[in-house]
């Protein structure tokens, strides 16, 4: 579904991004996992058009996505920080997405009863929580029926039962075949959901694999100290 061939990316002298080339498939879910820092995010705005490789190419389903925008139709969106207007009620933001959308198809009432957010539609994002603000954020990124769906750390802020709705959603979507980009801190949730790790270490793929190949590469029977390992010996 995408393809990256040999993307570079330097902010000044800083490289972020040093000659990724990666394919991600139709109907994974796959977490891009390392340290702050590593490119997770450049990488991920570089797939949105948000950031231009100073190198490389992106393709999504074969095309080219440089200078092109109608792709950003195929994909959901959930922003590690989403800063909301905070004078919107939140119903008037949700509809103002969905003016911005256009005609698809959407299913936030679903999504809406699922995070419990009734009470909060005609209150003003200002005044909301940091723990709603994210459902709402979810809530956004989930109701339009498209194939990839990129979220950036999704459990930020929740608390346990809507990291149990967001699992089971999560799950959902796979079912339906979707492609699901996620970037996460929290091993258990990415253990949970996840059928392929992607580790980012100074711009560079440094482990591509399910997460049994690398309990198996790393000799470790748990998924957080697998991850350590990997930690520990990129710096080395």
């Amino acid at each position: 579904m995408i393809e990256i061939k040999s993307i570079h990316k330097s902010f000044g002298k800083n490289k972020v991004l040093q000659g990724v080339d990666l394919i991600i498939p139709q109907g994974n879910t796959i977490a891009i996992m390392g340290p702050n820092g590593s490119g997770k995010t450049t990488l991920i705005k570089s797939i949105l058009g948000m950031v231009l490789p100073n190198q490389g190419n992106i393709l999504m389903n074969g095309k080219n996505i440089q200078r092109s925008w109608k792709y950003r139709n195929q994909i959901d969106y959930l922003p590690q920080i989403a800063n909301f207007p905070n004078n919107l009620k939140v119903s008037e933001l949700i509809k103002m997405i969905k003016d911005i959308r256009g005609g698809e198809i959407v299913e936030e009432d679903k999504y809406i009863n699922l995070f419990s957010l009734h009470p909060f539609l005609n209150k003003k994002l200002g005044n909301l929580s940091g723990g709603t603000k994210q459902k709402v954020n979810l809530v956004i990124a989930l109701m339009f029926e498209s194939p990839l769906i990129i979220l950036d750390e999704p459990t930020s802020g929740l608390d346990p039962v809507s990291l149990l709705v967001l699992k089971d959603i999560i799950i959902e979507q796979k079912k339906k075949g979707k492609t699901l980009l996620i970037c996460s801190h929290i091993m258990s949730f990415v253990e949970a959901v996840c059928d392929t790790i992607i580790f980012i270490w100074e711009g560079k793929i440094y482990f591509n694999g399910t997460i049994s190949a690398l309990k198996k590469e790393t000799a470790e029977d748990d998924f957080e100290h697998a991850i350590a390992h990997l930690l520990k010996n990129a710096h080395v």
